[in-house]
């Protein structure tokens, strides 16, 4: 671009509204579209409300996100929820209606200008009234909306929480014992509405993977699983239990009247600007049905080994069985510990033009462009098994198979590796080399595993430090001698490990984020012997280490060093 068409650009971005400008920097990151926008400054309009006030109604962009916009092109100040003041100002000159309505917190007077904190500081009546209400010249400043609206509650308000204001909407009695239509009016109504969207809008922020509703006898828990540790949180009253996971599963297309056996469904849903796929579990318990959702977050993954954790050796041993043309590649650990992750971050990586591939899952998590994904329907005998026999007809070069489970689906993983396919797959084992164990206890022959298996990876999930706040601390010689810590000093020969701390950016607990530990058991003729005369695992692992494999407990450890997590976390999730 020369200088006489930057001048121009300037030019016109100079002559453009606060809202225009916005519009185009949430574009050009990527947190709104131009027909978002165009959406909401129509049902703006209608409703006589600010353009930006119905983005955030509508959820098309973060609370975060938008403030960041109005800082940055209003040129104005951000304020945290703890520099807002302990004490209300001009409480007997404005009503705490104006303010909750208007998003707009008094801050403090400095050279007779009132420093007033907005969700919207675009919002020219409430500046106006404000200014009228407190004689004072208003100085706008950002803050989140929810900060604003919590500030307002315990300073003005009852001190309520949110949540404490919907309940109050909700009648009381006994439902367990409702009727069908009964719990569907209750699920209809907008108290319950709010309830169910308030909490999923809390495990969005918290950046939970999961949330539990649980009821428990004469109280309900709501629990949120963070970087893989479950944290309670406030929960509606015992009362609302029914209403809450009728709502639940009216939004998952479940059968409501059906409360004796387990049902899974999913909701779609747009929440702070992020486009979610809930799948919902449900099954009976003594007191009513626990609810367990899964948020999957389509826009936030990212197929992407170095982001995952992996590095290093372990990532060019994965990487090396991922290049062979056929074979069998596993990936084992327990639940929850990210192995659908890195077979999709697997197959991305694989995904050419010039390869073809199908995948049996249960469920299909993500799709990916180019990929042929197949739904196992158990209900309609579409099986792993049965969906493998078909899928091999479609020449594919590579297949994905959710999970092992039994030995039929084994046979024809291994006869389609030996017909020349690249087959991925999971086991739940504990470690590597159990993997080998694991399929020879199913049924699989010897010979068969060591011509089709080229490795096996196995992984857990450990926290992530948190980079804003994390503590650097000289280990003892002690536990460097124990654990064998000095084969990751540096040059000079110091050795640092760190603590975690806790702030505003990890919402204090030290850690943001999960990052995986993995160990990588590449097959060779060694550990084919050890496969044919049916040796243990113990066996299996040390000829693996033997070849170059690190362990998950010394990838572990390798990555404390660098400060990327802690050693409790290693030793949560590692064995010795």
């Amino acid at each position: 671009m020369n200088t006489e068409q930057t001048d121009i650009l300037e030019d016109s971005l100079a002559t453009m509204g606060v809202d225009e400008r916005m519009a185009l920097a949430l574009e050009a990151a990527g947190k709104l579209s131009a027909q978002d926008y165009a959406r909401a400054a129509h049902l703006a309009a209608e409703g006589g409300v600010s353009v930006w006030n119905m983005v955030h109604k509508l959820g098309l962009v973060s609370e975060r996100d938008l403030a960041d916009a109005f800082c940055r092109e209003m040129g104005l100040k951000f304020v945290a929820a703890e520099d807002f003041p302990d004490v209300a100002l001009f409480e007997d000159a404005v009503s705490q209606r104006f303010l909750k309505e208007s998003r707009v917190l008094p801050l403090y007077l400095e050279d007779d200008r009132l420093y007033l904190a907005m969700a919207d500081p675009g919002d020219d009546f409430a500046i106006s009234a404000m200014e009228a209400a407190s004689g004072h010249k208003v100085q706008p400043v950002v803050a989140l909306p929810a900060d604003i609206d919590n500030a307002i509650e315990k300073l003005y308000g009852a001190g309520r929480s949110a949540m404490g204001e919907i309940v109050e909407g909700l009648g009381e009695g006994d439902e367990a014992e409702a009727d069908v239509e009964t719990l569907k009016d209750l699920a209809s109504e907008a108290p319950v509405i709010r309830l169910v969207n308030l909490i999923v809008q809390r495990a969005v922020e918290s950046r939970a993977s999961d949330i539990h509703v649980e009821p428990f006898e004469g109280q309900l828990k709501v629990r949120y699983r963070i970087d893989g540790v479950l944290t309670e949180s406030e929960a509606p009253p015992a009362h609302s239990t029914a209403a809450i996971i009728s709502r639940i599963k009216l939004m998952a297309k479940l059968n409501i009247a059906e409360r004796r056996l387990p049902q899974d469904g999913r909701i779609s849903l747009r929440v702070q600007g992020k486009e979610l796929d809930l799948r919902v579990s449900t099954v009976p318990t003594m007191f009513g049905e626990s609810v367990v959702i899964r948020l999957l977050d389509k826009e936030s993954v990212k197929f992407d080994f170095g982001a995952l954790g992996f590095d290093g050796e372990p990532l060019r041993r994965f990487k090396h069985i991922l290049d062979m043309p056929h074979g069998i590649v596993l990936v084992t650990g327990p639940t929850g510990s990210g192995k659908s992750t890195t077979l999709y971050t697997a197959l991305s990586r694989l995904n050419t033009a010039e390869k073809k591939i199908i995948t049996v899952e249960d469920p299909v998590e993500y799709q990916i462009a180019g990929i042929n994904q197949i739904q196992v329907k158990p209900q309609i005998d579409l099986t792993f098994s049965a969906a493998l026999r078909a899928i091999v007809r479609q020449d594919p070069d590579i297949i994905m198979v959710g999970e092992m489970r039994d030995l039929e689906t084994a046979r024809i993983a291994v006869q389609s590796a030996l017909t020349g396919h690249l087959v991925l797959s999971t086991l739940h084992t504990n470690d590597a080399a159990g993997g080998i164990t694991r399929l020879l206890d199913m049924g699989v022959e010897d010979y068969l595993i060591t011509s089709t298996v080229n490795g096996i990876l196995a992984q857990r999930l450990v926290r992530r430090l948190c980079q804003h706040c994390r503590e650097a601390y000289e280990p003892l010689p002690e536990l460097v001698e124990e654990l064998a810590l000095d084969r990751y000093a540096d040059e000079e020969g110091k050795l640092v490990l760190y603590h975690p701390v806790g702030c505003d950016h990890c919402g204090g607990s030290g850690y943001y984020g999960r990052l995986s530990l993995t160990e990588v058991l590449v097959m060779n003729d060694e550990i084919r012997r050890l496969v044919m005369r049916h040796a243990n695992a113990g066996e299996i692992q040390e000829a693996a280490i033997d070849d170059g494999m690190d362990t998950l407990r010394q990838d572990g450890l390798r990555k404390s060093v660098a400060g990327l997590t802690t050693l409790e976390e290693v030793a949560r999730v590692a064995e010795d």
